[in-house]
């Protein structure tokens, strides 16, 4: 079988951001794009780690022709072992466990994970290590020095792989294994929780789910574990069949773009005992009650103080970590259980290293992203077990859980504004201009609220000692509040800005009020600070979560 080597001009714009690279289909579809980065991912790794890979991606549109594509530039680069997910599926958080257990040198997924797909949607291609995670600053930092100099890319001439069947194809030296992702991921499930409580509860009728994957890879995983393994009702599955552009919906697992599932779960009578959602790759996750919303910062806190209630985490945790915006509420569960607790920028391999070290058990973002140490991923579907557990094991409903935590612990009322597809000057300024004041601002008084101090957040890691600069401006009120300004980085269009709004209510205090009405004041003073209405003709955010 011939592999030639083709001849390339460099694309200026193949830099990867939190999470891989992401650009419209169009984009990669443009000659020698999607090879040209997956020659530098290739060319970025050690020659003892270019041996075996694992691929595969959520379904969307160009997933297909992209894993042909792959596995050309993989056979041409000389890798002895190919997996590859059934159909091409392969859901992130299975990567994570796949490339792990069975010692992998690192895994490509292609998925744009929460964002649209489609012909006119968007596409990505993310590189995880040996580790399971997402490949660290250091790597993606390499992998872009690479494409930004890459001159050729080594590619096979071979016909494409049948993927509907799982078999092994020899090409050469290189041996190409079509496998089930699902059963592994749904087995370490198994081990985790308590699967029999659960399928009781399920067949006594005390428990029912609705499950929205909103057609994306989460589907035939929900099926394996909810239906064939705790035997709930197939008719808990919404949108279970995966497709390439999600149903022409937006499969981000949120309060703007779950409607149908929002609609079961507010009904005033015979709604499901917890209603929960999933991304577009599987890692990200909503978590509803009866008439019941739970933020994902206040998840990640509930799971971590009820640790002990579930089989994989009797022992309990070593500690905690979250994003930079997510709010604090992990913070007071990790000091009461005596557990450290870290605050990192956001993207999940920020992570890695302190799980790798032992030093965390959960961790979690806002941008509803929940994990611990069974993978280097975040998890969409173990969060909504953890939760069933949780549900099964305390007897109590969604709301009960929520509010008995408040009762001890206190609340953190927050709000994520997106204010999306911004001009990007306009944007970049509005960062600028209260970067610019940040010095100056401790002290100030602002209706009320005492700024106490205010900085662009830098993190060292402790455990390799590397830095982070420039992570989000923090607005600080003491343990009053806080206000957090971030650039997303996710994005394929224009700019995203991200206002993240935080106020905290002790135990015994108001814990019942609604969101928005509570944080008004406080949203006041974070217009007077960062005047995004003003500077850009917006009446409002685009998305509020």
């Amino acid at each position: 079988m011939p592999v030639r080597t083709i001849s390339t001009q460099p694309y200026a714009d193949q830099k990867p951001g939190t999470s891989g690279l992401r650009k419209r289909v169009a984009h990669f579809q443009q000659p020698h794009y999607l090879e040209n980065f997956v020659q530098a991912i290739f060319d970025s790794l050690e020659p003892a780690r270019r041996s075996t890979l694992l691929l595969g991606g959520d379904g969307r549109y160009f997933n297909a022709e992209a894993i042909q594509t792959i596995l050309r530039l993989a056979v041409g680069n000389g890798f002895r072992r190919i997996l590859v997910g059934q159909h091409g599926y392969l859901s992130t958080p299975a990567a994570s466990l796949l490339i792990r257990r069975y010692q992998l040198d690192g895994g490509i997924i292609l998925s744009a994970s929460h964002n649209p797909g489609g012909p006119e949607g968007d596409f990505g291609v993310k590189f995880n290590t040996h580790s399971g995670g997402p490949a660290p600053e250091k790597v993606t930092a390499r992998i872009h020095q690479l494409a930004s100099n890459l001159t050729q890319y080594r590619i096979a001439e071979m016909e494409p792989v049948p993927l509907q069947v799982c078999q092994s194809w020899q090409v050469d030296d290189s041996r190409i294994e079509v496998i089930d992702s699902v059963q592994d991921y749904a087995d370490l499930m198994q081990q985790l929780f308590d699967f029999e409580l659960i399928r009781q509860r399920f067949a006594d009728g005390q428990l029912r789910i609705a499950y929205d994957a909103m057609h994306a890879i989460t589907g035939p995983y929900a099926r394996e574990i909810f239906v064939n393994r705790l035997g709930a009702a197939p008719e808990c599955l919404l949108n279970a069949e995966p497709k390439p552009d999600f149903g022409e919906a937006h499969p981000d697992p949120n309060l703007a773009h779950a409607r149908a599932l929002q609609a079961i779960m507010n009904q005033s009578s015979g709604a499901p005992d917890l209603g929960a959602a999933s991304d577009g790759d599987g890692d990200r996750n909503m978590i509803l009650g009866q008439r019941f919303f739970v933020t994902p910062s206040d998840s990640l806190a509930i799971l971590a103080a009820n640790a002990q209630q579930v089989p994989g985490y009797r022992e309990g945790i070593v500690g905690v970590a979250r994003s930079m915006p997510t709010s604090r509420a992990v913070d007071r569960v990790a000091a009461q259980l005596g557990v450290a607790c870290y605050e990192t920028p956001t993207g999940w391999k920020f992570f890695g290293n302190l799980l790798d070290d032992g030093r965390i058990t959960f961790c979690g973002e806002e941008s509803f992203g929940t994990g611990s140490a069974h993978i280097r991923e975040k998890d969409g579907l173990w969060a909504v077990l953890f939760w069933l557990n949780l549900l099964a094991a305390r007897d109590e409903s969604v709301a009960e859980i929520v509010m008995a935590h408040w009762q001890q612990y206190g609340r953190d009322y927050y709000t994520r504004h997106d204010y999306e597809n911004l001009d990007s000057r306009i944007a970049e300024q509005l960062v600028a201009d209260l970067r610019a004041q940040l010095s100056s601002l401790p002290g100030r008084n602002i209706d009320g609220f005492v700024i106490t101090a205010a900085d662009d957040f830098c993190y060292k890691d402790p455990v390799d000692g590397s830095l982070s600069e420039h992570q989000g401006l923090r607005i600080i009120f003491g343990e009053q509040a806080r206000i957090v300004v971030r650039l997303s980085g996710t994005g394929t269009e224009g700019a995203t800005l991200r206002l993240y709004v935080e106020q905290y209510e002790p135990p015994g205090g108001e814990l019942i009020e609604p969101t928005e009405r509570y944080l008004q004041p406080l949203l006041v003073v974070s217009e007077s600070l960062l005047p995004i209405c003003h500077q850009t003709g917006r009446v409002g955010p685009n998305v509020i979560t």
